[in-house]
């Protein structure tokens, strides 16, 4: 049972008198230096409302395993000021703030070991009560795992079920890119404040994820992109969601922390897996050693979800129109060029006209309508990669 629904309905009654005042208190607990999401969620199972924390002594905060200086801080309400400078600004930039065992709350995050006190929520909140799978990766990905990333996204979107990510370069960003461009929902976790973009890059991208997705942040506005934040924020991009699925992940890289923390959570962890002589592979393949599921296609996914989420998108996709498979519709001349194309390595136009043997202005408008019709792509320096098919 989760400490929502724990909740009494004499606790009911008074989170909804009192919200605003309620959620300064939990503003103000979370700004204060030393405690954590342990201790303050142990503050919150020992008392009735949050505000109530101020009124304890030293000894009873001490009680919690609160340090002395960080219970003065409490007692002084030496971040109320700051708690309520934010609540207004918050207010004036129309994001929401989410507490622990408060309505909106998301309720899988409830369950985890250490969720967060607070959350700063940016765009659309409806996006929590979406199934959600979570796909993330290296920041150093191949023209194959970013094109995997976006594929799997865009399948999983076209299915009702949220995309949750981190933001970060790489395999997280394909994943927003391509859950937003067939149309889905995405969630992307920040390791800094709610109004910093990080990375800048990013800045088109984030402001897309907050229009027609999710924004959410644990740290106060205006926090920095500090390293420490983003192992500390991979237990939210797990802990949303049903199952972490990993694409392309060198040895020490932090998508296997959130692996390693979905499986704490007791949540499903995915693979999809790579070639042996890339470093990128080691994480997906060592983790399919280990038990992980392999991943293929969009349904080796939606084969492990709870039953209801499972047959509900089952049941649509066997009545769902099959589209045309377009290599049956290429010319002579469009075959030889996408056999030209790899999936994993980037060709130069200059390699496709010797081997083709056509023209400047008839290769270019052969690649043209090739990527027209998504089956190669251009990436920067004149070079093409054939775009992998997905099937089932």
């Amino acid at each position: 049972m989760t400490a929502r629904n724990r909740l009494t309905d004499r606790d009911q009654k008074m989170t909804e008198i009192l919200p605003e005042r309620e959620v300064c208190a939990a503003l103000e607990l979370s700004l204060v230096p030393g405690l954590g999401p342990l201790t303050l969620g142990s503050l919150r199972k020992s008392t009735l409302k949050l505000e109530s924390v101020f009124a304890l002594d030293r000894r009873e905060l001490e009680a919690h395993g609160i340090p002395s200086e960080t219970a003065s801080a409490i007692g002084s309400r030496r971040f109320l000021g700051m708690a309520e400078e934010i609540l207004d600004w918050t207010a004036r930039e129309s994001c929401r703030i989410l507490v622990r065992g408060l309505s909106g709350y998301p309720p899988l995050l409830e369950e985890i070991y250490d969720p967060p006190l607070i959350l700063y929520c940016r765009g659309n909140i409806d996006v929590l009560t979406m199934p959600g799978i979570a796909i993330v990766g290296t920041r150093r990905p191949t023209y194959y795992g970013l094109q995997i990333s976006h594929g799997l996204a865009s399948d999983l979107a076209t299915r009702d079920l949220a995309v949750i990510s981190g933001l970060a370069r790489g395999i997280d960003a394909a994943a927003h890119r391509g859950c937003l461009e067939a149309g889905g929902r995405t969630t992307a976790i920040l390791g800094c404040g709610i109004d910093v973009v990080y990375p800048r890059e990013h800045r088109r991208l984030t402001q897309q994820i907050a229009e027609r997705g999710l924004l959410i942040s644990e740290f106060a506005p205006g926090t920095s992109p500090a390293p420490q934040n983003f192992p500390v924020r991979n237990r939210v991009i797990s802990g949303l969601a049903l199952g972490t699925v990993i694409i392309e992940a060198s040895e020490y890289s932090g998508s296997l922390i959130t692996a390693r923390l979905a499986m704490e959570q007791n949540r499903e962890v995915f693979a999809v897996p790579g070639n042996l002589t890339s470093p990128q592979s080691f994480g997906p393949n060592y983790l399919i050693k280990q038990g992980a599921k392999l991943v293929q296609v969009w349904r080796d996914v939606v084969e492990e979800l709870p039953a209801e989420v499972r047959h509900r998108i089952l049941a649509k996709e066997d009545v769902r129109p099959r589209s045309p498979q377009e290599l049956d519709l290429m010319t002579a001349e469009e075959s030889i060029i996408v056999e030209a194309v790899a999936v994993d390595v980037a060709t130069h136009f200059d390699k496709l006209l010797r081997r083709s043997g056509l023209s400047v202005p008839r290769l270019s408008e052969l690649l043209l309508n090739l990527e027209m019709r998504g089956l190669i792509r251009q990436v920067p320096g004149n070079l093409y990669i054939r775009v992998a098919r997905r099937e089932g």
